[in-house]
Order: structure tokens, then sequence, then C-alpha cells
């Protein structure tokens, strides 16, 4: 399988600007442009969560409409800036999610993605209480040969990011025993920080997607304050086609000059 992450696009209503000022619906369609012009085709896109930024109707109706232009199966998980029943409609045709509660869900083939949502109503943080992470334990455990992704919104750690780390997911210890129970997974996929991160987590690979739209300034300094960048955009390629270990591709979003004939 080949499998196209993205996050955080932060949809609009159509003619409406993110924070007033970038265009994130364009900037998703220079994501789409790059994702359909890949060859081979992904076998399946996930989205990590913050499809739109206030989760209005409207906003939902321009996921919809840009989402059509795919001919491979989409998988999301709402972020923050989603809400789960607004979430639940614009993708109540997919028939992966459930009817009711958290929207977790398990998408069986030759790489399973679990979908593993985080979120907290009218919160900015995650949380994995008990019950999340039973479910997560108990889906885990009716596959464990298989290669399996894990899908959520908020990482578990910190980044280093000041700003953007008073809202990680909180229960990171909880999450950590389950993961640690089960090393089929081989990797935990977040968004949310807006940036590329990597870390180890529990016996595996904790790996950010960047936003399709902006970028969340890496400011280590522990006073500095958040701002963002329109940094260029990029998406990841998870790569499962052979015998062995996950590979991940960092792909940027966009044209550049090439290709030429030297490597």
């Amino acid at each position: 399988m080949l499998i196209a992450h993205l996050s955080d696009p932060h949809l609009r209503a159509r003619g409406e600007l993110y924070q007033g000022i970038v265009d994130s619906n364009a900037l998703f369609d220079r994501a789409l442009d790059t994702l359909t012009a890949l060859d081979p085709a992904p076998d399946m896109v996930i989205i990590g969560g913050d499809l739109t930024d206030e989760a209005t109707p409207a906003e939902y109706a321009t996921v919809t409409e840009k989402l059509a232009r795919l001919d491979m199966p989409v998988h999301a998980i709402p972020g923050n800036h989603d809400t789960r029943e607004g979430f639940r409609r614009a993708f109540a045709g997919a028939g992966h999610l459930p009817e009711t509660g958290p929207l977790h869900f398990c998408i069986e083939g030759p790489v399973r993605v679990i979908g593993f949502d985080v979120t907290v109503p009218g919160a900015h943080h995650g949380l994995v209480d008990d019950p999340a992470a039973s479910w997560l334990d108990r889906t885990l455990a009716e596959a464990p040969d298989r290669p399996t992704l894990i899908l959520m919104h908020q990482p578990p750690v910190e980044t280093g990011i000041t700003c953007i780390d008073a809202y990680k997911c909180r229960g990171a210890d909880l999450l950590a025993a389950v993961i640690s129970r089960h090393p089929q997974v081989e990797r935990l996929l977040c968004g949310h920080i807006h940036r590329h991160m990597q870390q180890a987590f529990a016996g595996t690979q904790l790996i950010c997607a960047p936003s399709t739209a902006t970028a969340i300034a890496l400011r280590l300094d522990p006073g500095a304050p958040g701002a963002s960048w329109l940094e260029p955009p990029a998406m990841l390629l998870h790569d499962a086609r052979r015998p062995g270990p996950i590979v991940t591709h960092y792909l940027p979003i966009g044209r550049f000059d090439g290709p030429y004939d030297f490597f």
C-alpha cells in the first residue's frame, strides 16, 4: 500500500481566508494537484485533523467539494478546530465512522489504519482517557501480526514549541502503555503542530505531518511568542508496498524546476 498523509488544511467557506490572510482553500487545491499527479497513485489518503477552521456547515461543504476530486478512499479524523457532529455528517457517506461518540475507526487491509479520536469538545488539547485506551487496546489485539498505523491529531509529546505544547494530547502514559504492548504499530501519526517532526514513542515512531496551509514558527526559546509562517507546504507518503518496515517520505507540495537527468 501507498498512503498519502495530509493534515491541518483549515479549509474555509468559499471566498474566505484563513485568519483573514491566507487562502488555505487554494493551498489545499495545490496539495491535491500534487497528490493526483503522483505515479503510482496512492491507494489511500489520510488526513490528520483540522479539516475546517471554524467547523461551520459552509466549511464542511468546502471539505466535501475538495475531496470529491479524489478517486481513492479518504479517511480522516477530527482536530480541535472541527466538531464531531459536523465532521460525522460530512463523512457520513464514507461508512467508516461510528454513529455516536468519539470518531474512532479501523480500516482493514495489508496495513491497518486506525483513526484515534483524542479531541476534547470545546478544548484545544487532546486526551487519551481510560475508555479511549481500552478501545485502542482491543482494536490492536484483533490483528497482532499486521503492520498498523495509528492516526491522531494532537501529539502526546512536547515539541519544544511552547505555544503549541500547551495543547498537546494528555494521557501520554496511558497511550504509551497500550502501544508498547502491540509491536505491530509502525507509526503513530499526528498533526496539530503544523510542522514535520519525529520522535521515538513507546517503541514506535511518532511522526507529525506538516500542514497544507501555514507552518507554526519553529521558535524553541521557551519564552518565545507563537507565530506562523507561509513556509512551503508538504505532505507525507507512507510506502508499505514491499516487505519489511514501512518507509515514510516527506513530499513538498507544488511545482519545481526539473526533472534533470542527474541524481
